[in-house]
């Protein structure tokens, strides 16, 4: 039966018309007449047109037909290849291996790990696996190795974790009497021993700051900015945390190029959690005496375990806490199937070895594919399912994913403060500021866990709250930083003259704050700046209330998600419609977005969109071409991760 006669059997083309003539005889919904933010918050209390249920027309029953079964047939209507249709893959093949068990194969019975962790990775295994596998990840090559260290033995100074900071070069590693026997090898190792006196840097302490081999952008290293002052924003019960930090630049080494300024981001190169760094040398089985313990790392390619450095061979001094602390993301990213083969390598019991073998294989595609794109799953987690496995560290170090600098939008331009240390009064500190909301995830064993960076900074203002609360003026408490992106839109198209619509969420409000202080610096303009911020709940989590100047409350609009109308920032910015079209067609008028990309980037994107279409006449693609055209001419700025 033809699509169209299953329609008409279900509803017969009189029902189907009158549906239509009753749609046509509603009234179609009024353009939004919001006013403008600084002569009326009426906007507030204006509902949303709802539906009179009894209006509503009858729910249709669409005709469905299976087209595609199989991978044949997925490559049939789409004619692509199947490295075509891999390539999109959210894991490299699954939906090219459906059925989780084929007939002809031979099947055994495989006890899984009785563990917490495991259960915690929730598996579709039910302890059947193929005896005979297919395709299985080859073992992935060992490209990092620890060894001991040559020292001459005239060196008589004790090793130092901090002169983890040098590249070397093998002549410093043998001794003068061994280079003369053997002039081949200056690999050969003496344990306890450090570089030649005059290849030791300066004293890096790698408790507040990372190595010196970890730098963002050579010649430059990180800089450990002391916190001035730190607060929590957002009140107790908020939904997320946010804090604001005030931090030391005073010392922070000269640059070429831009300086700080509001709308920039500084990265930061924070550390694993010690909780964790230590839970993973635990399951390593590494005894605490070679933790701190001086070793050369040598790698053979890659940039590992530099940032932004060159695809180089590499010879450095360092310490296996070092690495996993600095180096190495322990949290951040999925399991891979070169982490699971070197776990499977290295298992001791022949169970919990199959059944990393199987998820590693082209039968167990299907599984890993939903392993992979579910929950992060943290080292130290699946370490504990496997509790078995201990691979030598240097040979999981090969396989881990880099740890990389996280980016925080300056809240405001660099200014100076009075110095809070003792004796130090009249001193003045230049200070630069951002705000940090706490990122959390699920964690198998505690129930949350929090993010690398979001989480470092929380610990970092805990105890510098503590501190403070405990009489300490100036605590020595440290942020690893350094100068990111200063020349980011959000920064450079900022324009000290004409209108200004500031639309952000959460913690992406932080840089307009800057915006709006800086302008109301120049001149007494309220009336060409606004912003629309979007929160949960103002009693909770309205950040940097009462910190934009006297004229916050006409250039400032709160719309809550949680309470009240529970509306969000794209609905307010589709009832300003009229100020967002004034704005974007003004002289030198610009319109920012800040914020997370996922919710409200999106939705805001989509709400301008519908703006363009109402007020300009235009249509869907034309209004999207309009808004493309606006940010290709630095009107339309959007900053959104």
């Amino acid at each position: 039966m033809a699509s169209s006669d299953i329609i008409d059997s279900l509803f017969p083309p009189v029902d189907r018309i009158n549906d239509r003539v009753s749609s046509l005889s509603r009234p179609p919904r009024a353009p939004s007449v919001a006013p403008s933010l600084t002569y009326s918050d009426e906007s507030e209390d204006q509902e949303e047109d709802v539906p009179n249920p009894a209006e509503q027309p009858r729910r249709r029953r669409a005709s469905t037909r299976l087209i595609a079964s199989s991978a044949a047939d997925v490559q049939r209507i789409t004619g692509e290849t199947t490295a075509q249709i891999i390539t999109r893959c959210c894991g490299g093949g699954c939906c090219l291996n459906l059925s989780p068990k084929k007939k002809g194969v031979e099947y055994e019975s495989v006890p899984l790990p009785d563990n917490d962790a495991f259960r915690s990775l929730n598996l579709r295994l039910d302890g059947v696996i193929p005896t005979s596998l297919s395709h299985v990840h080859e073992m992935p090559e060992q490209t990092t190795f620890l060894e001991p260290i040559r020292s001459s033995p005239s060196r008589k100074d004790p090793p130092s974790p901090t002169d983890s900071a040098i590249s070397i070069d093998k002549s410093i590693l043998a001794t003068s009497s061994e280079a003369a026997d053997n002039h081949t090898n200056a690999n050969t190792a003496v344990e306890d021993s450090a570089p030649a006196k005059d290849a030791v840097p300066e004293h890096v302490d790698t408790t507040i700051q990372p190595p010196r081999f970890v730098q963002p952008h050579p010649p430059y290293n990180v800089f450990p900015a002391r916190i001035h002052n730190a607060r929590e924003l957002t009140g107790a019960g908020a939904e997320k945390r946010t804090y604001h930090f005030d931090l030391d630049v005073t010392n922070y080494p000269e640059e070429s190029g831009i300086d700080f300024r509001v709308g920039g981001a500084i990265g930061i190169m924070a550390p694993n959690d010690t909780a964790i760094v230590d839970e993973v040398l635990d399951c390593l089985l590494i005894p605490r005496f070679q933790r701190d313990k001086t070793v050369l790392l040598r790698t053979t390619t890659g940039r590992w375990p530099t940032v932004w450095g060159d695809d180089q061979a590499r010879e450095l001094i360092t310490t296996r806490r070092d690495l996993l602390t600095w180096c190495s993301d322990l949290q951040s990213y999925p399991a891979n199937k070169p982490l699971l083969r070197v776990l499977a390598e290295y298992a001791d019991n022949e169970d919990e070895r199959k059944t990393l073998l199987y998820l590693c294989s082209a039968e167990g595609q299907g599984i890993f594919c939903d392993f992979r794109t579910g929950p992060h799953i943290s080292i130290p987690q699946l370490l504990r399912a496997f509790p078995s496995s201990h691979p030598p560290l240097d040979v999981l170090l090969s396989v881990l994913q880099q740890l990389m600098p996280r980016f925080y939008s300056l809240s405001n331009d660099p200014h100076e403060e009075p110095s809070l240390q003792s004796g130090h009064h009249q001193e003045r500190r230049r200070i630069v500021e951002i705000a940090v909301t706490v990122h959390e995830a699920h964690d198998w064993r505690t129930g949350v866990r929090t993010g690398i960076g979001s989480g470092f900074f929380e610990r970092q203002a805990k105890r510098f709250l503590a501190a403070t609360a405990a009489g300490e003026k100036a605590p020595e408490i440290y942020v690893p930083m350094f100068k990111g992106l200063m020349a980011n839109p959000l920064a450079t198209e900022f324009i000290a003259d004409g209108p200004m619509l500031l639309i952000g969420a959460g913690v992406g409000i932080a840089p307009f704050r800057g915006f709006v202080q800086r302008r109301l610096k120049t001149a007494n303009c309220a009336n060409k700046v606004w912003v629309i911020q979007g929160i949960r709940d103002s009693l909770v989590d309205e950040i940097y209330s009462g910190e934009w100047g006297v004229h916050e409350e006409e250039l400032k609009k709160i719309v809550e998600s949680r309470r009240g109308e529970g509306r969000y920032v794209q609905e307010e910015v589709r009832h300003q419609s009229d100020l967002v079209w004034k704005v974007i067609n003004s002289v030198d008028g610009r319109i920012f977005v800040c914020g997370s990309s996922r919710g409200m980037g999106e939705g805001v994107e989509e709400a301008l969109v519908d703006v363009a279409m109402e007020k300009g006449n235009l249509g869907r693609e034309e209004a999207k071409k309009y808004w493309k055209l606006k940010k290709e001419a630095g009107q339309y700025i959007a900053e959104t991760w």
